[in-house]
């Protein structure tokens, strides 16, 4: 047990090497996909807090003019001796009302949807914030310590113990070198 401590046991420096590369490329693709969905959080809180907003705010003052004017037409229709009422000035008043009323009731969605979104949105940005500084960060600390890892094994194969051969690790040629060397128990 003892042998067995005093050295390390590595079988492939390529192995951790091919792991701190994939973890580069995992890197490399996530950070964009995280940066489109931060983005369209943003443009989505952008279209609802601001479009939306001001395109029901402007539709509900066109909409109380239209029934002003209706109104107007209404009125001027009853007072006019020259003229009667018409029904189609009374369906153009009912037919205005509605239509204001529908554009209060978006504008009062669009507000409710606004407090809503950020509510709902806050907590899961939050999550997406840490995943992107674990991005940017611990992903960066984690390829530089495989890096070290990596140079400080390929030092330490280098190291020849007494007695041993040029290397402890085996390189590629030397490993399908032993494996043909080895009986093979199982045939398959």
């Amino acid at each position: 047990m003892k042998e067995s401590a005093a050295k390390a046991n590595v079988r492939s420096v390529e192995a951790i090497d091919t792991f701190r590369a994939s973890l580069i490329l995992y890197g490399s693709k996530a950070r964009p996909l995280l940066e489109d969905a931060w983005e369209e959080v943003a443009r989505t809180r952008e279209w609802i807090q601001t479009d939306r907003r001001r395109f029901w705010e402007a539709e509900f003052r066109k909409r109380k003019r239209q029934l002003e004017d209706a109104e107007q037409a209404l009125f001027s229709a009853r007072f006019s001796t020259l003229r009667q009422v018409r029904a189609a000035e009374q369906q153009a008043v009912h037919r205005a009302k509605r239509a204001l009323a529908e554009a209060e009731t978006k504008l009062e969605h669009v507000r409710r949807w606004s407090i809503e979104f950020d509510n709902t949105a806050s907590p899961l940005l939050k999550h997406l914030e840490e995943l992107r500084t674990n991005l940017t960060t611990d992903l960066a600390k984690a390829v530089g310590y495989l890096g070290n890892v990596i140079r400080a094994l390929e030092a330490y194969a280098e190291v020849s113990p007494e007695g041993a051969g040029d290397s402890m690790l085996p390189t590629s040629d030397s490993a399908g070198e032993a494996a043909a060397k080895t009986p093979n128990s199982e045939v398959t």
